[in-house]
């Protein structure tokens, strides 16, 4: 299960980047959602460089994986 609706239409990199944003705007404190939207940044700055369509991919889906695990750890804390 995805953490918000619109997880399955994210093909590009862009549309990760807003996705996973959006992802953090629903955790549950700021100091929490500012930890993991400075960890988005990071990646995003370190895979900036990636050409290979089918690493995209690969990345984009485990980042996908990556929010809905994250999504459900603070799901059950609450």
């Amino acid at each position: 299960m995805a953490p918000l609706p619109g997880a399955e239409l994210v093909r590009r990199p862009l549309q990760l980047y807003r996705y996973l944003l959006r992802c953090c705007q629903q955790l549950p404190t700021k100091g929490i959602q500012q930890h993991y939207k400075h960890a988005v940044r990071q990646s995003f700055r370190v895979h900036s460089d990636e050409d290979n369509p089918e690493r995209i991919q690969q990345i984009i889906k485990r980042a996908i994986e990556d929010a809905d695990w994250i999504m459900n750890k603070y799901k059950k804390q609450n």
